[in-house]
């Protein structure tokens, strides 16, 4: 299995499957003499592990990151970072009955077809637990971007019809973890969570929206052909898993419009150069222009219910799949910190690059 890194500069290997010994990464590139907070980096953990209300999957881990290589007395040395986090709350046998049953809209059937073997236990690789990994580095990425004047947020804006109907810019950032699903309007919030614990009494699952920011970007990020941060940022969000769509500015309603509704007008504030408007979403020819980067990503409903569901085994042969097991019915407010994360990585990883353009 080949592509298990991500980034050019600012590289993250991640090795690991879901019920396997641990998951855990190497990270390459990391500038020296940067100061680690340690604490910073496991509440971003915390944020994603599993168990931790009851709108999310009852597996418990501590998810607890051990640093192997990499930082020194608190700092990083610029030498690869290595760390993993174990395993501690696997339970395999609740997937004994799906050893040879290709489970609907998971990645059983491709796995197998493609590598003649696969891990049924949690689903191996493709299992969302992978994305540990990607925290510990987005963290990690968050806090030298901190140090830059750069913030990425992240929140839920929709779950199933719910949705906020309140531009980012308008949005409270201080409240996305003031409520379990991190949506930063209360009476919205409180709508979802209502909405998600009544779908996972039915045994069933639903899909939902996170909303991402990156802000005080510097202009000039972003490699204007093949590499557009926008681009980047679109093939971060899209290797998430469960995630079906990602469109950023004015996105598919800019369809709607005409050209002199939408174009972004240049104006000075100072000695500085702004747009009157942001339905840019802050990226211009693939290039940072300065404005805050927003965009929408779309999570599918957590392919496992507690249903049964008419499948194929492996053989060919027509059997029912049972619903088993430990699952989130709803994903989104898990996959907060994870949006977060690969975002601060693809700003991160553009920013070094664009260091390595200027004399």
């Amino acid at each position: 299995m080949s592509s298990n890194s991500f980034g050019e500069i600012f590289r993250l290997t991640s090795f690991g499957e879901s019920h396997g010994k641990a998951i855990g990464g190497i990270i390459d590139g990391c500038p020296a003499g940067v100061t680690l907070d340690l604490d910073a980096i496991q509440l971003e953990l915390d944020r994603r592990k599993p168990g931790q209300s009851k709108i999310t999957t009852q597996r418990k881990e501590a998810d607890q990151v051990a640093f192997l290589s990499g930082v020194f007395e608190g700092k990083t040395l610029g030498t690869p970072i290595a760390f993993e986090i174990l395993n501690s709350d696997p339970k395999s046998k609740d997937y004994a009955h799906i050893k040879d049953a290709y489970r609907p809209s998971h990645a059983d059937y491709t796995y197998d077809v493609k590598y003649g073997i696969r891990d049924y236990r949690g689903g191996g690789r493709s299992s969302a637990r992978e994305t540990i990994a990607r925290v510990v580095a987005g963290a990690i990425a968050k806090q030298i971007l901190k140090g830059l004047g750069v913030d990425t947020h992240a929140y839920v804006s929709a779950v199933g019809e719910i949705e906020m109907d309140v531009p980012y810019s308008e949005v409270d950032l201080s409240k996305i973890d003031s409520n379990i699903v991190r949506c930063p309007d209360e009476t919205i919030a409180n709508e979802m969570i209502s909405l998600i614990d009544s779908v996972r009494k039915e045994g069933d699952t639903v899909g939902g929206v996170i909303t991402g920011l990156a802000l005080n970007v510097p202009v000039g990020l972003g490699e204007p052909v093949f590499d557009k941060l926008h681009a980047d940022l679109a093939k971060a969000m899209m290797g998430i898993n469960a995630v079906k769509g990602f469109e950023y500015g004015g996105g598919f309603e800019m369809c709607k419009q005409r050209g002199s509704v939408v174009n972004d007008l240049f104006v000075t504030e100072g000695e500085d150069v702004k747009t009157k408007t942001n339905y840019s979403g802050g990226i211009q020819g693939g290039i940072s222009n300065g404005e805050a980067i927003y965009f929408k990503v779309a999570f599918k409903p957590v392919a496992t219910i507690m249903r049964d569901q008419i499948s194929l085994n492996d053989k060919g042969e027509e059997i029912v799949v049972k619903g088993k097991g430990r699952h989130d019915p709803c994903v989104v407010s898990r996959a907060v910190p994870i949006v977060e994360a690969m975002t601060a990585m693809v700003i991160l990883d553009h920013y070094l690059r664009d260091k390595s353009t200027k004399i």
